[in-house]
């Protein structure tokens, strides 16, 4: 085999880098005097061809087994790659209308967070702002080529990396603005460019693929293999070493975990799965704001950070929030882009590996955050698909609900949930139902059971409801068991209800408090969605018999009483069957 050992040569200077800067500022100037009135359309992403054949599909690897010393410009590729696939992602061509590559993309600055990759530059590879990029390039005029588009304008590099697809003629280097790669085609087409966790993936979509014009030659003059590499070459006193800068001191990545709202449950996971150097992004300092919902506890050896401004600007406008319906949730959804969209632009690059809560999940999606990077979802709550369907099931069956209607979300953030939830390694709960609903995909984990209360039973059987008076709790359900003539009080503990629909109306209750529970005969939810069902759980950690549908999640336990579904007359019969007990033990004290 060949050798491509580097000859050995003298060190750059920074006199020679100035030259170049010169030449290139030169280069720039012109093409942009150039095209001033003929320069490329900016296409923008749309979704008229989503639906066409895929015609090309070519795919690239992002990582390779890497040192620590070549980690660090490799996650800056990786991070260059996330930030300018935003611009390419979904982008459709009209017919004849030429696609530049530097038009799409624009200029790669810091103020737009590009970082420092590998670059070819002058017959070595440095470290340099938005390096990197030619793997993009590269990737675009192979799928160009394979899609039978017109190749406009792509330059070869000056040296073949060994290895690379420069060594089949396949690779296409650009330089802003004037080293450029440029198509076109006689039929609209589309770009899909995605970053799997080991992958660079490019699609076109068209009606039909096209014919090549024209063979692309190959470079007149054979290319010589790189004079050298920063990483490698062994010049450490050279300006562009990485050792100039601590910036790209030798590492191997760390895992961030993206949180919100506590739950015991992923905490205790979280911390048990936490490595020295990782980094946790929390809302806010619970502790220090005496916040417990976000109490978060993170080990010794990690970072932490907190999106404080962006949590106490979501707080403040969610108590302006009415307490039901469209806006509401509307608002919800806008909070949590908010904060997905600060935790974005806080993860470093070199951060391999993410854990994401699920409300988090689908806006981090959209940013391309999750690009190029594994990642595992604390799930605490049913996908928003299952639980608009669900949804869609408990109005079917109480089409009077003024609630189980009042919201469906953009089906582009249903989309964007699908896919990610696909593209996890692991789904992470403690909800029984919702694991089920994963499969084998699920890491099912303890619910974290409360310390018992001390039981005090009322003299009378008394049910207690830990839900608001609502379709999606089994509201409607539970009053029509009653309506069958239980002899039983009934407390219920929220105070949202169903306005003019209230399936309570005429009927004797009482408003509850969670002191009810330690006096409850019985604790009751048989819910259409509960995501965390805590007050039950507290009730079969002190011996109180609970009587709940799967969709709860609950764990197995003697006191349990599970329903396969919301259904008033099963929910009686179970009922009568618990309360039995209760009623004999009453009259016996009696």
């Amino acid at each position: 085999m060949q050798s491509h050992s580097a000859p050995e040569r003298d060190s750059p200077t920074r006199l020679q880098a100035f030259v170049f800067h010169l030449k290139t500022r030169a280069l720039q100037v012109r093409r942009g005097l150039l095209e001033l009135s003929s320069r490329p359309p900016h296409h923008g992403p749309a979704t008229a061809l989503i639906d066409l054949p895929v015609v090309a599909e070519k795919r690239g690897p992002l990582w390779r087994a890497l040192t620590p010393a070549e980690f660090p410009l490799t996650a800056g590729k990786v991070e260059n790659l996330r930030r300018a696939l935003r611009e390419f992602h979904g982008v459709e061509v009209p017919a004849g209308q030429v696609f530049s590559f530097w038009r799409q993309l624009g200029r790669t600055t810091r103020a737009r967070g590009f970082t420092h990759g590998r670059e070819l530059r002058e017959g070595c590879l440095v470290p340099a702002l938005g390096g990197g990029l030619c793997q993009l390039s590269g990737l675009l005029y192979q799928a160009a080529l394979a899609a039978g588009l017109e190749v406009v304008e792509r330059h070869a590099h000056s040296r073949v990396v060994p290895g690379s697809s420069a060594e089949q003629n396949l690779d296409a280097t650009v330089f802003w603005n004037y080293v450029d790669l440029r198509f076109r085609s006689d039929a609209p087409w589309r770009i899909e460019a995605e970053l799997s966790a080991s992958e660079l993936i490019i699609r076109v979509r068209a009606a039909r693929a096209g014919v090549v014009k024209a063979a692309v030659p190959a470079p007149a003059v054979p290319r010589e293999a790189p004079s050298g590499d920063c990483l490698t070459c062994g010049m450490i006193e050279c300006f562009r070493h990485p050792a100039a800068t601590s910036a790209h001191a030798a590492a191997l990545g760390h895992s961030a975990f993206l949180l919100d709202g506590v739950w015991p449950e992923f905490d205790r996971w979280c911390r048990g799965h936490s490595r020295e150097g990782d980094r946790w992004f929390t809302p806010l300092d619970g502790r220090r704001w005496n916040k417990p919902n976000y109490k978060w506890s993170p080990p010794p050896g990690v970072s932490t950070r907190h999106a404080t401004l962006t949590t106490l600007l979501r707080s403040f406008r969610q108590r302006r929030l009415p307490g039901q319906g469209a806006v509401r949730q509307l608002a919800l959804l806008d909070g949590e882009a908010a904060l997905a969209q600060r935790y974005a632009e806080m993860l470093d690059p070199q951060c391999r590996h993410v854990v994401v809560s699920q409300n988090l999940l689908p806006h981090l999606w959209k940013t391309g955050g999750l690009g190029g990077r594994s990642f595992d979802v604390l799930v605490n709550r049913w996908p928003m698909e299952e639980l608009q369907r669900r949804l869609d099931q408990a109005k079917q069956a109480h089409p009077e609900s003024t609630t189980l209607g009042d919201f469906r979300a953009d089906p582009e953030l249903l989309r964007a949930e699908r896919e990610a939830l696909a593209a996890a390694a692991r789904l992470v709960t403690p909800h029984r139902a919702i694991a089920k609903h994963f499969g084998t995909r699920a890491w099912l984990i303890d619910w974290e059971m409360p310390q018992l209360q001390e039981r005090k039973p009322a003299d009378k059987p008394m049910i207690f409801f830990p839900a608001s008076r609502l379709g999606r709790k089994g509201a409607f359900e539970l009053a029509a068991a009653f309506k069958e003539g239980i002899d039983a009080e009934l407390r219920i503990l929220g105070r949202a209800n169903e306005g003019a629909a209230d399936p309570f109306a005429g009927m004797e209750t009482s408003q509850g408090s969670a002191a009810d529970l330690a006096a409850a005969s019985v604790v009751v939810l048989p819910a259409w969605i509960e995501h965390q069902p805590r007050l039950a759980l507290l009730a079969l950690a002190s011996g109180v018999p609970v009587v709940a549908t799967e969709a709860c999640g609950l764990p197995e336990h003697p006191q349990l009483h599970l329903l396969s579904s919301p259904d008033a007359a099963a929910l009686r019969t179970v009922l009568a069957a618990v309360l039995q007990p209760a009623a004999e033990v009453t009259c016996a004290a009696c």
